[in-house]
């Protein structure tokens, strides 16, 4: 059998396709072009010339649903549900299932999630079932009116909620509902996380919204939810739970994740302190930034400094102050970081308070 010859265009096809360059054979032919080609690029498998070393890159694991379109006819749609892609999708949801079951975000049957797969089609969790236990046969593909066209068991009652946020943020393309106990703690006592206390929460997850309560599954709980979608990654349900959204169903689990981790800090913090330091209005404003580099809109963009770090409707005797740490010396802008003492000023106003009230006295 004749040995199969290589050109550079071949390699560059190869190169750009999914399957990448082990579909060249041990004993292919290459071309001198094809061959400076492969050692700029790629090496190739079981060539023996050391390896030149691949550009270092990012996982990605974001559905581009774009790319396709969506399937009409009830036989597309049936191959549409058992292609290769959307298996590795099913079976994404139930490792993220699993993961929620096991870190003790969902009880019982609770929780669900989604992932957008066409401009009108997305799979979700079936109904009653544990999160826990679910294997691809357990997910559902529903239409944007949580129409189920697709799945061998019902959709979950919860899908409309999860539809409310696809619709009012275009770039959500998976979202997670679960009942992870500290930030439910938080939508049951309906209290809304504080801002500016810990980097990374900042980073991901921006200001957590609270959404007022409304019986689960109904088009007004969608509703509210919805409205909250556009400017938070992360919403408390009240009385109910908490939702996320982001690029990928594991990018969704992970602000869940970042979430319940967040509130169980400021929980603990709470009952160690009355006061809880913040960073500056300033570093604020640079992960703000670094959010936006990050290819997250952040609402609080364009608000005043001042604004950035006010905490002062977060939890009757408990203080949050800027660290004295984090006040001390200049900005780059040659202004001042320092930020007021709230007790000083505090201590400041009952003065002036008793020296007006002292005055109207004497008259």
């Amino acid at each position: 059998m004749a040995k199969k010859v290589y050109t550079a265009k071949d390699v560059e096809a190869l190169l750009q396709g999914r399957g990448g360059t082990d579909a060249i054979e041990r004993d292919a032919i290459l071309t001198p072009s094809a061959k400076d080609l492969l050692r700029e690029r790629a090496p190739r498998k079981g060539d023996s010339d050391p390896a030149v070393p691949a550009e270092p890159i990012l996982p990605d694991y974001t559905y581009r649903w774009e790319e396709h379109e969506d399937p009409a006819t009830p036989a597309e749609i049936r191959r549409f549900f058992a292609s290769p892609e959307i298996e590795t999708l099913k079976t994404r949801i139930c490792d993220m299932g699993r993961r929620m079951w096991e870190k003790g975000y969902t009880d019982g049957n609770g929780g669900n999630l989604v992932i957008r797969v066409g401009r009108n089609l997305y799979l979700c969790t079936q109904t009653l079932i544990s999160k826990g236990y679910m294997t691809p046969e357990s997910i559902c593909l529903v239409d944007g009116d949580g129409k189920q066209v697709a799945g061998r068991y019902k959709r979950t009652s919860e899908v409309l909620t999860h539809l409310a946020v696809f619709r009012a943020q275009p770039k959500a393309r998976a979202t997670c509902h679960a009942h992870p106990p500290h930030a439910t703690a938080f939508a049951v006592a309906k209290v809304q996380p504080p801002t500016c206390m810990i980097p990374e929460a900042e980073v991901f997850l921006g200001q957590i919204g609270i959404a007022e309560y409304q019986t689960p599954g109904t088009p007004e709980n969608a509703k509210a939810v919805g409205e909250l979608a556009c400017d938070h990654h992360a919403i408390l349900m009240a009385n109910h739970g908490v939702i996320t959204w982001g690029d990928h169903v594991e990018d969704a689990y992970w602000k869940m994740e970042n979430t319940d981790a967040y509130c169980q800090t400021i929980w603990i913090a709470m009952h160690l302190s009355p006061n809880l330091s913040t960073i500056s209005p300033h570093q604020a404003r640079d992960l703000i930034e670094l959010r936006k580099s990050l290819g997250m809109d952040d609402k609080r963009a364009d608000w005043k400094e001042c604004e950035l770090c006010d905490n002062s409707d977060f939890e009757t005797g408990v203080v949050c102050s800027v660290d004295a740490s984090s006040r001390s010396g200049r900005r780059g802008d040659g202004q001042s970081d320092e930020q007021p003492d709230p007790f000083a000023a505090e201590a400041a106003v009952q003065r002036i308070t008793d020296t007006i009230m002292k005055k109207l006295e004497e008259r």
